[in-house]
């Protein structure tokens, strides 16, 4: 478990941080980004969860720590020294995701149109947690051309913004409060 008594320690005073393992990286490093970008996400659902309550909030509320447990496996490199034993995501957190998309969309009408983002104030927070989600999934795919990165993280990140997308549909009342593109609508 972990323990904070003290927030600051001013050891990134000089733009440098510390991974999981020990190593010291820039904070501008492709990996800082990574999980950066997992931390915004989860922020983000918090906004979500201003909005939601019942079984959409108590889906959101895993996925927070799910993401918790994204960012614990992105600071702790696959062949860094601490690697035995470090928390890492899981396929049956990818299938739990999968199950919930797919129980969601089942009450759901095909798309005749792509969505913009809106609607309720449930469904506009989950969109800009879907599109930060997508950030983070490129953050990671750009980390995994240049180190190991779990098969099970990138498919996690890659589930999460689809189920944003359909949990979004939901909020907006099954999708009946979608707001459809209309393409050239302005021209």
């Amino acid at each position: 478990m972990v323990r904070l008594t003290k927030i600051y320690t001013r050891g990134g005073d000089k733009g440098e941080t510390s991974l999981s393992d020990g190593a010291r990286v820039t904070k501008d490093s492709i990996r800082v980004g990574a999980f950066g970008a997992v931390d915004e996400t989860n922020a983000c659902i918090g906004l979500v969860r201003l909005h939601t309550s019942g079984a959409m909030d108590e889906m959101m509320a895993r996925i927070q720590n799910d993401l918790f447990d994204l960012g614990a496996d992105l600071c702790t490199p696959e062949g860094g020294e601490r690697r035995s034993g470090a928390l890492r995501i899981v396929p049956e957190q990818v299938g739990r995701l999968e199950a919930e998309i797919d129980a969601m969309n089942a009450g759901l009408a095909p798309l005749n149109s792509f969505i913009l983002p809106g609607g309720s104030a449930a469904a506009a927070a989950l969109h800009l947690a879907r599109t930060t989600a997508r950030r983070a999934e490129r953050a990671i795919t750009t980390l995994a051309h240049k180190e190991p990165v779990g098969e099970a993280a990138r498919h996690y990140i890659n589930r999460l913004s689809d189920h944003l997308f359909v949990a979004a549909r939901v909020a907006n009342d099954q999708g009946a409060a979608d707001i459809l593109w209309v393409p050239g609508a302005n021209r």
